[in-house]
């Protein structure tokens, strides 16, 4: 479903929230009239309240770390830093870009260096899946890391990312966004 002219979007936004609501065992329905418009109700199951007083602390002695260099490229900034602060505070050294095009500019200088590629999926000028395959014919087999808040599924029957791609789904922890990045580095 989309409101936009045929070749201008993804047609992926009613497809990440079903894939979202399905993930929570939620249901989406519809009404639509012509001439008058659509509705979607989604419902969720109610969430359990928590005592956060007997909430489990985090193990920080059990995050995976690492000495690699990571090429960050993600066009939201508040993300971009946040994804930074998390894989520096697990000992990587972290490139950050702001979109493909400066991913490739940090490459034709660095490749040699960068251990791993995490990017963001859907972005502006230059997508995550065009800008590795440009990043992977600099440096065939660097290993690449894909995310985004779309689901996997969603992004795989799209074509926007190969079905064996590595991939994690925004939002994430610290702890696995930590412990994927070691896991793709040490498949690699």
């Amino acid at each position: 479903f989309t409101t936009k002219e045929v070749g201008k979007g993804t047609g992926l936004g009613l497809s990440m929230v079903f894939g979202i609501v399905k993930q929570f065992n939620g249901d989406i329905e519809v009404y639509s009239e012509v001439g008058i418009g659509t509705t979607f109700k989604i419902y969720l199951p109610a969430a359990e309240t928590h005592d956060q007083s007997k909430m489990p602390e985090v193990d920080l002695g059990t995050i995976p770390l690492g000495t690699e260099t990571v090429l960050l490229v993600e066009d939201d900034e508040s993300v971009r830093s946040l994804c930074a602060r998390i894989l520096e505070g697990c000992g990587y050294h972290v490139i950050s870009a702001c979109d493909g095009h400066e991913g490739l500019k940090i490459c034709e200088k660095y490749i040699n260096e960068i251990d791993l590629v995490l990017t963001d999926v859907v972005m502006p000028k230059l997508g995550g899946r065009a800008f590795s395959e440009q990043v992977n014919a600099m440096k065939p087999g660097i290993p690449i890391l894909y995310m985004s808040g779309y689901t996997d599924d969603a992004v795989v029957r799209h074509g926007i990312i190969r079905v064996d791609a590595n991939f994690i789904q925004k939002p994430f922890t610290p702890d696995s966004l930590a412990r994927v990045v070691r896991k793709v580095l040490d498949e690699n």
